[in-house]
């Protein structure tokens, strides 16, 4: 399938690793011009690199940390400069420390909606206009399955990344008419170094080994196994692109079945 991507130029947060470096790669695969942005620069120009090398798009990167309070900025400067405009925004971030309600400190609810939520909303705010002189945009969020069914031992994602549910719907009905969509993209367990990060500290909280851990968790998935990043990004590359013009407002889980809500 032909996904109408071709040049457009594309936005990808929190992208020097992971899901976000998955998702840079699937749309310079369909000829976009990606921005990846990170704190990490040798792991962005490795990136970079690979892309420019292997893909028929083009890549380049911008240092941005999405916790600094000038960050949007940053961003914004980096996209007039490296890209010249912006087709599509793929918000991503990284996840906050684990536990539960009680670990919910306001100073940690405040830092983490700072880095996670606030800069989210800020960037997709501003660069809306510019999609809207075009009559063409894709806006697509990066959550959690923890917005749907809350995820033990991570109280500050479900709570947070769910504040970017109604965000987003509101967000999805305001711009529709415009030729823009948004959607949130919610990722099960997919294998990236978050995941492992996440199950050494569940062994650690459990008392469990890391093997029984990782054992459990592969049970509750109905694909019996972890998703590979590729496959989550292809989800996301479609969400991005021309064919999928109808789809807006909404929560797309790839998550191997393991989410139990309908």
């Amino acid at each position: 399938m032909d996904l109408g991507i071709a040049d457009k130029k594309a936005v990808i947060l929190a992208s020097s690793r992971g899901l976000g470096a998955g998702i840079a790669e699937a749309l310079a695969k369909e000829g976009a011009h990606v921005l990846l942005c990170g704190r990490t620069e040798d792991r962005l120009a490795q990136n970079c690199r690979v892309i420019n090398e292997t893909t028929p798009g083009k890549a380049d990167y911008v240092i941005a940390d999405l916790a600094d309070e000038n960050v949007v900025e940053t961003l914004l400067a980096a996209i007039d400069e490296k890209l010249g405009g912006v087709d599509i925004l793929v918000n991503n971030s990284g996840g906050p420390t684990p536990g539960g309600v009680a670990d919910m400190t306001p100073e940690k609810l405040d830092r983490f909606f700072n880095s996670m939520v606030a800069p989210i909303i800020a960037l997709t705010s501003r660069l809306v206009p510019r999609m809207k002189e075009k009559g063409w945009g894709r806006i697509l969020t990066v959550a959690s399955g923890g917005v749907q069914e809350p995820i033990a031992n991570l109280a500050l994602s479900n709570t947070l990344r769910s504040a970017l549910v109604g965000w987003n719907k509101t967000l999805a009905t305001e711009v529709a008419s415009s030729g823009i969509t948004a959607n949130l993209l919610l990722p099960g367990r997919i294998h990236t170094d978050r995941i492992d990060e996440l199950d050494h500290a569940n062994a650690e909280r459990s008392g469990k080994s890391l093997s029984e851990v990782r054992a459990q968790s592969l049970g509750s998935i109905p694909a019996g196994r972890l998703g590979r990043v590729e496959e989550f990004a292809a989800v996301a590359a479609f969400l991005c692109s021309q064919p999928a013009s109808y789809v807006t407002g909404s929560l797309i889980r790839c998550d191997g079945g393991a989410t139990k809500s309908v």
